[in-house]
């Protein structure tokens, strides 16, 4: 199975055409349905179901249309690193990352980092700790910026200074506005919006203690920009981290008693990195110390 034809059979997948995907591709269409058949012949399964005007993948298709991108992701982050291995640092470091007041931490350093070494480049990529933690896994991402509660056994991390703060989301409007902190009580027969992580569920659980059976939850969600959406059109408030100013119509309340989380940057501990990555992380683990020392009154 060539990278080649993976390239095809995805670009056909994504224009559901075989005409408009081989011109995307400047092949033929009798030589991009030749290569498509070759491909299902030899995987021994069909991949498309075929009408006259479109082709649609089957469940075996489906099943390709996630491995290929995969194995085509990882083709062209290894081409990436290896067409960077000369005297000046350069290469792409990609990274996951979750909602969180580390992401602050993380940009004023790639900031610096960037000072030093133009030619890098950062690829974010950005979902919930758990689908973070996968594509580490599967070698799509070099680094991830993990909310906890997160199992970091496997891996070797550094935590970021700051901590997000817990709260819940509200419009303005909202008799709940106007308070200083919300209690469990205070939510109860409010329709909430928690995050869809169990850990993270777990966690709140433990913050509600013997009220969290009688809360009522109006829906799950894992972008916070979402749920400020659904917070403003009247579905619940949402209990989420603090992010700022999301919205002139939205007002976040701490929760008391204080809810913090803390925030760790975690990757495979057998990895072989890049030398751009490899640096950055010394870049990191070197900001953190100068930030502990301050902390504790000492200078750098």
């Amino acid at each position: 199975m060539e990278l080649r034809v993976l390239r095809y059979f995805l670009a056909v997948a994504r224009e559901e055409n075989i005409t408009k995907a081989a011109a995307l591709l400047h092949v033929t269409q009798p030589t991009l349905s030749r290569q498509l058949m070759q491909l299902e012949e030899e995987l021994g399964v069909k991949l498309f179901r075929r009408s006259q005007y479109r082709v649609v993948l089957t469940d075996d298709g489906m099943l390709l249309r996630r491995r290929a991108q995969e194995i085509v992701e990882l083709a062209d982050k290894a081409e990436r690193e290896l067409q960077h291995l000369d005297a000046e640092l350069t290469g792409e470091i990609a990274i996951g990352c979750g909602e969180s007041v580390g992401m602050t931490f993380l940009s004023e350093h790639i900031r610096a980092f960037r000072r030093l070494h133009r030619q890098v480049q950062f690829r974010i990529y950005s979902a919930n700790a758990d689908d973070v933690k996968e594509r580490i896994e599967k070698g799509l991402l070099d680094m991830g910026l993990l909310t906890e509660p997160v199992d970091i056994g496997r891996y070797a991390f550094l935590r970021t200074p700051q901590k997000d703060r817990w709260g819940v989301l509200l419009p303005k409007e909202h008799p709940l506005a106007q308070k200083s902190t919300v209690t469990p009580n205070d939510l109860l027969g409010v329709p909430l919006l928690l995050s869809s992580r169990e850990s993270v569920r777990n966690e709140l659980a433990g913050w509600f203690g013997d009220t969290y059976d009688k809360i009522e939850v109006a829906a799950t969600f894992n972008l916070i920009l979402n749920a400020a959406n659904m917070v403003k059109n009247g579905v619940g408030a949402a209990l989420c981290y603090d992010f700022g100013n999301l919205s002139d119509a939205l007002e976040f309340v701490p929760l008391s008693p204080k809810l913090e989380t803390g925030t760790v940057l975690a990757w495979k501990k057998d990895q072989t990195c890049s030398p751009a990555a490899d640096q950055f992380l010394d870049f990191l683990k070197n900001a953190i110390l100068a930030f502990m020392f301050s902390q504790n009154g000492y200078s750098t």
